[in-house]
């Protein structure tokens, strides 16, 4: 895998919205936090842009995303706001030139399209937190942003809460995946994730766990668990149920799904909405 030039002080950032309508108000904060860490940030002609939910027509959304993408000066494009929005223009960019010269796609939920998409292309984007909520995150949050953009070395240790659902093992390859819902709905696209050899990431919110059931019984049969390295758990937030129980937790419908593999898995990754 490619992996974008790490940023210096004095880089540009752009924050553009790919999705759901953001305002300049709501991004502040992720705009003083780039000027702490000595970086130049640009809200995109999306930020304050309104069409009924998005932020501003698919045409706007195109256009902001792909100039940022064009931009010589521009080393990094941090999407405002998830929501939904994102494979509506997936289709209409061109990647010609980020191939030549890659650069940081950082966001989550929404933004998993353009991860995935991405990736298929050989090049490494950033799973993290978006503008829109930063000031609602920890320091730790911020920092491992900073910590992966500026090259510095980055790790994950925490202990899961359910342990006893976990299956331990040790596991190397690619870390892929995102949001549950976005991956489902690529499946057979031309941004779909090859998962062979690689380590899958899941994570999902506000979501009936009959929907749950359905869409990781779709990644299965599009063979997403065939030679899989590991499987990771973030956060299954906030789950639906419908009057009559479905009689599984989210993360009891994963283990039975997967049941007939023999990857690790963990649980209760501190990533998610």
């Amino acid at each position: 895998m490619i992996r974008p030039q790490n940023l210096k002080p004095g880089d540009k950032v752009t924050i553009v919205s790919t999705a759901r309508k953001v305002t300049s108000a709501e991004v502040q904060t992720a705009v003083e936090l780039l000027k702490n860490w000595g970086l130049k940030p640009i809200l995109g002609e999306t930020i304050d842009a309104e069409e009924n939910q998005f932020a501003g027509s698919d045409a706007l959304r195109t256009k902001d995303f792909q100039q940022s993408l064009d931009d010589p000066e521009i080393k990094a494009i941090w999407c405002g706001r998830g929501g939904y929005g994102t494979v509506r223009i997936i289709d209409e960019l061109d990647f010609s030139g980020f191939k030549k010269i890659p650069k940081w796609i950082i966001g989550f939920s929404d933004v998993t399209v353009l991860h995935s998409h991405i990736h298929s292309l050989g090049i490494e984007t950033l799973h993290a937190q978006m503008p829109f909520a930063i000031e609602k995150k920890s320091e730790e949050t911020r920092s491992s942003i900073n910590k992966v953009l500026f090259g510095e070395k980055y790790d994950i240790e925490f202990s899961a809460k359910q342990f006893n659902l976990n299956r331990p093992g040790n596991a190397k390859g690619q870390l892929v995946g995102g949001n549950l819902s976005i991956l489902y709905s690529l499946c057979g696209s031309a941004s779909a994730l090859n998962t062979k050899g690689k380590i899958l990431f899941l994570e999902d919110l506000d979501e009936y766990l009959y929907h749950i059931d359905r869409m990781l019984q779709n990644l299965k049969r599009n063979g997403m668990f065939e030679n899989l390295a590991g499987l990771i758990v973030g956060g299954m937030t906030k789950m639906n149920d419908n009057e009559k129980p479905y009689g599984k937790t989210a993360e009891e419908i994963i283990l039975e799904i997967i049941s007939g593999y023999n990857f690790p898995v963990c649980f209760d990754f501190p990533a998610g909405h």
